[in-house]
């Protein structure tokens, strides 16, 4: 396949806020610049574990702008841009480009149940000819979160009318068939396949897809980094057991204000905890489970945190 713009391992970066519930830039930018330290190729950035419905227009531009002045590389984030509406869609998608981002992630407008391939191709369209040149388009097919799935013929039709700008798909309904299917379709012609299922990591690279996008990296992307860049053989397989053991670890909860406990008991930092409704904390008993849970991957302690300020005195 052509070069990925994003291959490799991208954590689908965890969004930090503080105690009145605005997003935390100076957290939020020192994880990600501990990730990029320790595994991951790239981050995507307010996306479903960065609870990007959670935030608004301003806010999630200001999210963005903050990491790249932050000092986080700007080529290496994919920021989510979908929303359900076209209008706000291509301005989060300009900004991203005008800020230097090489690509965006996509979501089918989630409202209405059911809509048409018609309406979704007329959609999506709408979107990329408004945004304009210079960005390339990442669809979103997350099913269970969008109840609006991308069909295989969808995609096809999308990558006719815009060759190289429709440039890939993360898949997040964790069912191999379908990651395969889009990866036998169209991997061949440079279209990137991203699994947001870290099990299913190392099956689908054998296959062709370009690398992942998931959850659990922000915890275990150095596991993920050595089956992505050893492919197969002992030290590859054995990776990949931490990376599955992570993955169970990540659903043994509720998975954002379960990811949240793992790093403030990791740094120290009680502040990880802070979460914006909907989502709640974990109970006492959550919460020490979850993290046994995760203890028993092998994938902790996270290692270099004081390097990035991750780890605070604990109290």
């Amino acid at each position: 396949m052509t070069q990925a713009l994003y291959g490799g391992v991208n954590a689908a970066l965890i969004t930090a806020v503080g105690a009145d519930l605005a997003p935390d830039h100076v957290r939020t930018a020192a994880h990600a610049k501990w990730l990029l330290a320790n595994g991951c190729d790239g981050l995507g950035v307010l996306g479903t574990t960065g609870e990007a419905a959670s935030f608004g227009l301003r806010e999630r531009r200001e999210i963005l702008e903050s990491l790249v002045q932050n000092d986080v590389p700007v080529t290496r984030l994919m920021p989510g841009t979908g929303v359900p509406n076209i209008t706000d869609t291509v301005e989060l998608s300009r900004h991203a480009r005008d800020l230097g981002c090489p690509g965006v992630l996509v979501l089918p407008p989630f409202y209405y149940k059911n809509p048409s391939g018609e309406g979704l191709y007329a959609y999506f369209s709408e979107v990329i000819e408004r945004t304009g040149s210079g960005l390339a388009f990442y669809l979103y097919h997350f099913p269970a979160q969008s109840a609006v799935p991308l069909t295989v013929e969808l995609i096809g039709r999308l990558i006719e009318a815009f060759p190289g700008v429709v440039r890939g798909v993360k898949d997040s309904t964790g069912d191999p068939a379908q990651a395969e299917g889009f990866i036998k379709a169209f991997a061949s012609r440079g279209f990137e396949v991203y699994p947001g299922a870290d099990n299913l990591l190392q099956r689908m690279l054998a296959i062709g897809a370009a690398g992942c996008i998931t959850a659990a990296s922000n915890i275990c992307a150095r596991f993920s980094q050595v089956v992505f860049t050893q492919r197969s053989g002992p030290e590859a397989d054995a990776a990949q057991r931490v990376v599955d053991a992570c993955r169970a670890a990540a659903g043994s909860a509720p998975l954002i204000p379960g990811l949240r406990e793992v790093l403030a008991r990791s740094t120290g930092d009680e502040g990880w905890r802070h979460i914006r409704p909907p989502h709640t904390r974990l109970s006492p008993a959550q919460a020490d489970a979850v993290w046994a849970a995760w203890q028993g991957t092998g994938a902790l302690p996270l290692p270099g945190l004081e390097e990035y300020g991750m780890s605070l005195a604990a109290e």
